[in-house]
């Protein structure tokens, strides 16, 4: 192989490493510290897309409640988002809105 197939070749994986692999790591990260960061109270979103409040929590397991004493056991790691107060009441409202219609 030519010097500048080596190149070529090492250019390739620096641009896979910042395009991909480094993002990557860094969404992790930040998954890590969501998961982390849950208590009780908290509104959440799973990766499913199901809404709920986070009732209890133990070291790998988070307890959803989805409806009025409807509570639904989950991963740590299934906790996709939480949902900040002000568009936790907004979500709250909209859901009102389709209850009726």
């Amino acid at each position: 192989m030519d010097p500048s197939g080596l190149v070529f070749l090492g250019l390739m994986v620096v641009v896979f490493y910042f395009l991909l692999i480094r993002p990557q790591q860094r969404r992790l990260k930040q998954h890590q510290a969501l998961v982390g960061s849950l208590k009780t109270g908290d509104e959440v979103v799973t990766i499913g897309g199901l809404y709920g409040r986070v009732e209890r929590l133990d070291e790998t397991n988070v307890w959803l409640e989805v409806a009025d004493a409807t509570v639904l056991r989950f991963s740590r790691q299934s906790i996709s988002k939480k949902i900040e107060d002000e568009a936790g009441e907004q979500a709250g409202q909209d859901a009102d809105v389709t209850d009726e219609g």
